[in-house]
């Protein structure tokens, strides 16, 4: 004979089930876990060790959970930190690329280089003597074109290498003061008027046209654009002396 079936049975399982579950969860996930594994099939690990490794996997996931929780919220420093510091490079970079042009902008474009104008070079002095093979009509026009573009003047020295005055006058040319003076102010050029160059004694009277006797050395200081401010044979030598002839030189130079 069939046994009749009681319902009560069916419907209080799962009701003693679901409150022997919440009273114990552990348990539950262990049995809940043997279910599942006799339904796949038979494993290599018993079902209580898989149960108990659920559970523990369970316990260990919500013990993680819960200490993780705290870390986060008690160390709001340590997650802020990273953000303070990029604040603080990005305020550190905006600093530096800004204070070339607060610098540039308090100078008030002071910054900029001033110009100087650099002095010309002195002229080249020649040296004592008088050569007789030089074309001094050449060296003359050299002269005068350079005074036009530097502005200085050009003193003609007429003179023999046997003229003891001529000597003289070579040596305080040589001296380092009047040197300079002839340097800045004047291109200097030497005439050998000893020998027998007719062209020399030619450009003597260009220069110095007055004619009679010439007592040498004659010095005619000339402008850049040519013309003659003095001549030593109209109006006499200075002393041949450092003191003579450097006062001469700057009569004349301006």
């Amino acid at each position: 004979m069939l046994r009749p079936v009681r319902a009560d049975r069916r419907t209080t399982s799962p009701r003693s089930a679901a409150a022997l579950g919440r009273r114990l969860p552990l348990v539950a996930a262990a049995v809940v876990a043997a279910g599942l594994t006799a339904a796949c099939g038979p494993s290599s690990e018993p079902a209580g060790s898989a149960a108990a490794a659920t559970a523990g996997q369970s316990a260990q996931a919500l013990s993680g959970s819960q200490s993780a929780t705290p870390t986060a919220e008690t160390s709001p420093t340590a997650s802020a930190s990273p953000s303070a510091s990029a604040s603080a490079s990005a305020s550190a970079s905006v600093t530096a690329s800004r204070a070339p042009s607060s610098s540039a902008s308090s100078g008030g474009g002071s910054a900029k280089p001033a110009r100087t104008s650099a002095a010309p070079a002195p002229a080249k002095v020649p040296g004592p003597g008088y050569d007789s093979s030089a074309d001094a009509q050449q060296q003359i026009d050299a002269a005068l074109r350079a005074a036009k573009a530097d502005g200085r003047m050009v003193l003609l020295d007429f003179g023999a290498n046997w003229c003891g005055n001529c000597k003289a006058a070579d040596k305080v040319f040589a001296q380092s003061q009047t040197a300079g003076i002839l340097g800045a102010s004047y291109h200097m050029v030497k005439v050998d008027i000893g020998g027998n160059s007719s062209a020399n004694s030619a450009l003597l009277r260009k220069y110095s046209p007055s004619g009679g006797t010439y007592k040498m050395p004659v010095l005619v200081v000339v402008s850049p654009s040519g013309t003659v401010r003095t001549d030593t044979h109209v109006t006499g030598n200075p002393s041949l002396t450092a003191d003579g002839i450097n006062a001469f030189l700057r009569k004349w130079a301006s």
